[in-house]
């Protein structure tokens, strides 16, 4: 039973020990968040977040850092950023991509510090847009010099500190770090979310507070289905003999699933998706003709329809994309290869990759499809119900991103029980 699985966890030393590192580093993360930078005012910053959906969405994901101007305000943005952009690279540049899948654990690992390098120059970059935006829009005044380069090394600081934690957490083996911190992030903000709505109560909105309580259920089950659905492909090992001993002649299966890159697309899509607006905002103070057309490209861009559709298919390019980058059917041919086996009806090396090609993108457009029209579906039901509340607009990204983290978190400290006590399970 769950709660057998639960006991067995705390009554392990090694799993508690885990379990309350990742549980302390919670707490520092929202601690951190709620120190804000000195020098910075935060009535009209945390006026302008209520008011603008753009930068709003951005700090749900921050955990409400980036409304209180605090020390971590960037959250793991500059990270991701930086991830994606190289993982971009590996597709232009041919040694980058050697380093990333053909050098094994020590390619990943300098694949991973040129991540870090990385995060070093963009956190200043948008940590300076940051300030400088907030200024332009009025919300904070003019800064000293001094102040202000202060304010630009505390906020790299605090993105590198919230890099590092995510490492820590991903090192403990309870789940991925990045996307444990962004669902601390969205449910360290869920009991204010509640509480507003139940303040701002409205009787007459009920049918569509009704089909969002709808919409979440068949989120939250869209989610199961497509996380943990799976293409079995059936796999034979030939018999031989070594010495005295038999071995292979067994039939097994090489699972695939229909959405191998898990909530990693929902995270770049809107990473990517937020661009566009905050560049808007930025530049829609300036006057003349660049203003006008910053002002232009920020209502176009906040246009829940518009929205909605660049973001479904930045969902569907992210998954196929990540997937191109994680998943090498080639790999996976040779190695089948190696170890004698071979999928019955074809034959090894390059035609089992090319099979396995092919019944990966068959079933990764489904998985994509469905993940994309999930994430969709909640602004969709906004436009046609006239509900522009923010908690309902991010809800079906929230759910999206707390389930799968959920489901994934689950399963990789399933795998730490099992590997301890494999007998009871």
């Amino acid at each position: 039973m769950w709660y057998d699985k639960i006991l067995f966890l705390f009554k392990s030393k090694d799993l508690r020990k885990k379990f309350l590192i990742v549980i302390f580093l919670f707490v520092v993360f929202r601690i951190a968040a709620n120190i804000p930078i000195p020098g910075i005012g935060l009535e009209n910053l945390r006026k302008f977040f209520a008011e603008n959906q753009v930068f709003g969405l951005l700090n749900i994901f921050s955990g409400g850092a980036l409304s209180n101007f605090s020390i971590v305000l960037l959250a793991l943005g500059p990270y991701i950023t930086a991830t994606i952009i190289l993982q971009l690279l590996t597709m232009i540049f041919p040694a980058l991509e050697r380093i990333y899948k053909e050098e094994g654990e020590a390619g990943r690992q300098k694949f991973n510090q040129y991540s870090r390098l990385l995060t070093i120059p963009l956190a200043v970059f948008e940590g300076y847009g940051m300030i400088t935006l907030f200024q332009r829009q009025g919300i904070i005044s003019s800064l000293p010099i001094s102040v202000l380069i202060s304010s630009i090394l505390t906020i790299t600081a605090g993105a590198m500190f919230m890099m590092w934690i995510g490492e820590i957490i991903t090192e403990q083996g309870m789940g991925n770090g990045i996307s444990l911190l962004i669902f601390a992030g969205i449910v360290a903000t869920l009991p204010i979310n509640i509480f507003q709505t139940f303040v701002a109560w409205d009787p007459s909105k009920i049918p569509s507070y009704f089909l969002f309580f709808v919409l979440s259920l068949v989120i939250i089950a869209g989610v199961v289905l497509i996380t943990e659905a799976r293409r079995n492909i059936p796999v034979s090992y030939a018999k031989r003999v070594r010495g005295n001993k038999m071995y292979g002649g067994v039939s097994t299966y090489l699972p695939l699933n229909v959405n191998p890159a898990g909530v990693i697309p929902i995270i770049f899509a809107l990473s990517i998706l937020l661009f566009p607006g905050m560049i808007a905002s930025f530049l829609g103070g300036t006057p003349g003709f660049v203003g006008t057309v910053a002002t232009a490209a920020g209502a176009f861009f906040n246009n829940i329809w518009v929205h909605g559709i660049l973001y479904f298919l930045l969902v569907i390019l992210f998954t196929y994309f990540y997937t191109a980058v994680t998943f090498d059917p080639k790999t996976i041919a040779e190695n089948l290869q190696k170890m004698g086996g071979f999928i019955p009806g074809v034959r090894p090396g390059n035609s089992t990759a090319v099979f396995l090609k092919h019944i990966l993108n068959r079933v990764l457009f489904t998985g994509a499809i469905f993940l994309g029209l999930i994430a969709v579906l909640p602004s969709i039901i906004a436009g046609a119900t006239g509900v522009t509340g923010f908690t309902f607009l991010i809800g079906g990204t929230s759910l999206l991103i707390v389930v799968s983290v959920v489901l994934d978190t689950m399963r990789q400290i399933n795998a730490q029980l099992q590997m301890r006590e494999y007998d009871t399970f």
